[in-house]
């Protein structure tokens, strides 16, 4: 069996590094990218930063505090999603076969190149274009499998590169904290801190049974990455990759309410399932067919995001500017397009920590309860995905009342 060559690429401090690209005079500087409120959150947060002990995800009313002194940028995500774009398309032209993990963070299977180039000479000389041709700073690590790339990656940075070769990744992980696995977050740190688990060669010479009592099925998982064991295959990007639903009404209508609420459901829908899957879309696109099965569709390119309130508002904004006949309707559709994975961060330029708690507690009731135990007023007993209505054990829908923005 061949043995495979895994590439990891992240772009340091992301956010960061585009706004000093943008402004050489906040180079060196300590700098907050988020929102500018004392409710705003840190979405991301420079070096210079950290040691006062600022990490993104905090709020920015503290951040500040820890860091009087630094400068705080509202950040714009057009312009992230730009440049993400760009470095997208320079990985594109030089590799057969790439992941993108997230907006800022990729994936490269170079198995087979040694025949004809060396694979760790060639990740460097990608790595020194991408600076070259975008500006930006970025980290890369290469060993034989997804997760020992990425904590490769994570210890040459910042912008360094880092190898690691074949029948060394338990030496190279041993010395490291637990928090370096990929899957390990506070509530698996804290249980491994109780068990007295603070650097991954405890976990190597730990039974297997003993994590999976702890752990559960993650355990396993666990104890696999610790070994510097993980056959997580490369998903290839596609641009194309979307998710969509449509629905065919039961009588042709021009009534707006009965096709704006469906847009909204169905915009609503989509946005869950993104979160859901950790996921973030770039391009929606909107379809309506006339009564005479005359069919036409709007799509606009817009910044990563996953977030209802950005996505419903574009989804009924490209339904106004496509229905322009005024003639019976058929069938209405919404889709998004240009999926990567990634989280709610992207967003957090313009929201509160009390929008991101929102989102987080709604999405929880809606995993637990079913996706329609929580609807908008404005699309109370709208039918979407499946014609399904209500799958709330029988119990009425938590509703949110309609605001006009």
């Amino acid at each position: 069996m061949k043995t495979k060559s895994i590439l990891h690429l992240d772009l340091d401090t992301f956010f960061v590094s585009v706004e000093r690209l943008i402004n050489s005079e906040l180079m060196n500087k300590p700098l907050l990218v988020g929102g500018l409120g004392d409710r705003g959150v840190v979405a991301a947060c420079s070096y210079e930063t950290r040691k006062f002990g600022v990490h993104s995800g905090m709020s920015m009313k503290v951040a500040r505090n820890l860091c009087p002194h630094a400068t705080v940028i509202k950040g714009n995500a057009s312009t992230y999603t730009k440049y993400s774009h760009l470095i997208t398309e320079i990985i594109k032209s030089e590799v057969p076969a790439f992941e993108k993990a997230s907006v800022d963070e990729f994936y490269a299977d170079l198995t087979g190149m040694d025949r004809f180039f060396g694979t760790y000479k060639f990740a460097g000389e990608l790595r020194h274009k991408i600076i070259k041709e975008s500006g930006l700073p970025i980290s890369i690590g290469l060993s034989q499998n997804k997760v020992v790339s990425k904590i490769a990656t994570g210890e040459a940075k910042p912008n360094n590169q880092r190898i690691i070769e074949i029948g060394t990744e338990k030496p190279f992980l041993a010395p490291l904290s637990v928090k370096k696995i990929p899957m390990v977050g506070n509530k698996t740190y804290q249980k491994l801190i109780q068990l007295g688990v603070q650097h991954i060669h405890t976990i190597q010479e730990m039974p297997v049974e003993m994590l999976e009592s702890v752990l559960g099925k993650n355990g396993k998982t666990i104890w696999l990455r610790a070994q510097g064991i993980d056959n997580t295959p490369i998903i290839p990007f596609h641009e194309r990759k979307s998710i969509s639903t449509e629905r065919t009404f039961n009588k042709d209508t021009i009534d707006m309410n009965r096709l704006t609420a469906p847009i909204q459901a169905m915009a609503e829908s989509l946005a869950y399932q993104l979160r859901n899957g950790n996921k973030l879309t770039s391009t929606i696109s909107v379809k309506i067919r006339y009564s005479d099965y005359q069919t036409y569709s709007k799509q606009v390119k817009i910044p990563y995001t996953s977030a209802d309130h950005i996505l419903i508002p574009k989804a009924l904004e490209l339904f106004h500017k496509l229905y322009h006949r005024r003639i019976l309707i058929r069938l209405i559709g919404v889709r998004y397009s240009g999926i990567v994975g990634g989280n709610y961060q992207i967003n957090l330029f313009d929201d509160s920590q009390k929008m991101l708690d929102l989102y987080q507690s709604l999405d929880k009731i809606k995993n637990r309860f079913g996706e329609k135990s929580v609807l908008r007023a404005s699309t109370l007993g709208t039918r979407t995905i499946g014609g399904m209505q209500n799958p709330f054990n029988g119990e009425p829908p938590i509703v949110l009342a309609h605001r006009k923005q």
